[in-house]
């Protein structure tokens, strides 16, 4: 959105005025110092030198000198208003070339081009630091926008499998009248199910982006049993044993966001585990500023490039695509978005024994204070 502003004068001319300005003030002063100095020895009128002293000689009185002094000072500041002039101009323009490559560089940037860089060459001054700090502006912009762009086409995507799948099935429904209606609406309530969970998802994903959400005082400890608690009965119908433990973590962030980021963690720890006498291990712990959360699992052994996928939108493991409860392919991009929300960091590493662990670093909360 561009601002329409009343006409004014170029920075370069600006400057243009302001060196020819500086010279001429100095140009007069340095003329008015040596006029100051001439008159100290040049008398205000003619001197009577005695005869047969002086063979020769002439002394000028003041107002010769001046007769004399002013063209030539007239002139010289004639020359230092023209010379500071052209000087100035193109030293304004030497001096603010790399304002112009950063300010065509800015408009390349709202035509929807990100690929530019300034590449400013030469050494660190102001200019080069704000080049610098554009293209690196330029580069985050330029990977969350492609990001952006790659999550809607895997959201339309995923939107429109379920959508597909209902279609069919109705259309099938259609054509065959005697067909069981009750295995159609079992079909239909589970790919109805799986596109309200995506939906779902992605309104607590696009909440957890934008930090729309009050800050309080979290215990992570307390929320990781919650989340345990609450997935127990699906981790023994899975055969998996969940062993929790840790410190108080207090943090400040969302008492809800951060429950669901740990109830994710926790069911994507079941879902990629063993098939019998899995293992998941859920604890907390404090460190120097900040509370660690850490959920690891027994499971598959991952490659380092497989793991560094997982926190990418709609991204499944090898065994969850396979499995009933494939979710929607979010539950590590959720976690990654609520992290980031809160100002901590994600760590996945796999495990050398199989399966992986999953570490999050929040800033911990202040103190208490006793009233």
């Amino acid at each position: 959105m561009s601002v329409d502003r009343a006409p004014g004068l170029s920075v370069r001319l600006k400057l243009t005025l302001s060196y020819a300005g500086f010279l001429m003030l100095a140009g007069v002063l340095l003329l008015a110092a040596v006029w100051m100095f001439l008159l100290r020895y040049v008398p205000e009128r003619a001197l009577i030198v005695p005869t047969g002293t002086l063979t020769h000689g002439v002394f000028p009185v003041r107002s010769n000198l001046l007769h004399v002094f002013a063209p030539r000072a007239a002139a010289v500041l004639a020359f230092l208003l023209v010379f500071g002039l052209a000087g100035g101009w193109l030293l304004a323009g030497r001096m603010l070339a790399p304002l112009t490559r950063i300010t065509g560089a800015t408009r390349m940037a709202t035509t929807g081009s990100l690929s530019h860089r300034i590449r400013l060459p030469g050494r660190k001054d102001e200019f080069r630091e704000l080049a610098d700090a554009f293209d690196v502006m330029l580069a985050r912009l330029e990977a969350h926008v492609a990001e952006q762009q790659r999550f809607a086409a895997n959201a339309a995507h995923e939107l429109r499998t379920p959508l597909a799948i209902s279609k069919a099935l109705l259309d099938v429904a259609r054509t065959d009248p005697n067909r069981d209606t009750g295995e159609l609406l079992d079909r239909l309530h589970a790919v109805n199910t799986r596109a309200i969970d995506l939906t779902e998802a992605l309104l607590l994903l696009s909440r957890a982006e934008q930090r729309s959400f009050s800050r309080e005082r979290v215990d992570l400890s307390l929320v990781a049993e919650e989340a345990t608690e609450t997935l127990l009965p699906f981790a023994e119908k899975r055969g998996v044993t969940i062993e929790t433990g840790g410190d108080i973590a207090p943090t400040t962030g969302s008492q809800a966001l951060l429950l669901q980021l740990t109830t994710n963690l926790v069911h994507n720890a079941i879902v990629h585990n063993l098939a019998e006498q899995g293992m998941v291990w859920v604890s907390t712990s404090v460190r120097p500023g900040t509370v660690v959360l850490t959920v690891e699992n027994t499971g598959e052994k991952l490659p380092p490039e497989l793991v560094s996928t997982l926190t990418e939108p709609f991204q499944r493991g090898t065994e969850r695509i396979h499995t009933d409860h494939a979710g929607v392919g979010l539950g590590l991009a959720i976690v990654k978005t609520i992290t980031r929300a809160h100002d901590g960091t994600l760590t996945l590493t796999p495990r050398s024994a199989g399966g992986i662990r999953i570490t999050v670093e929040l800033p911990a909360a202040a103190p208490q204070t006793e009233s």
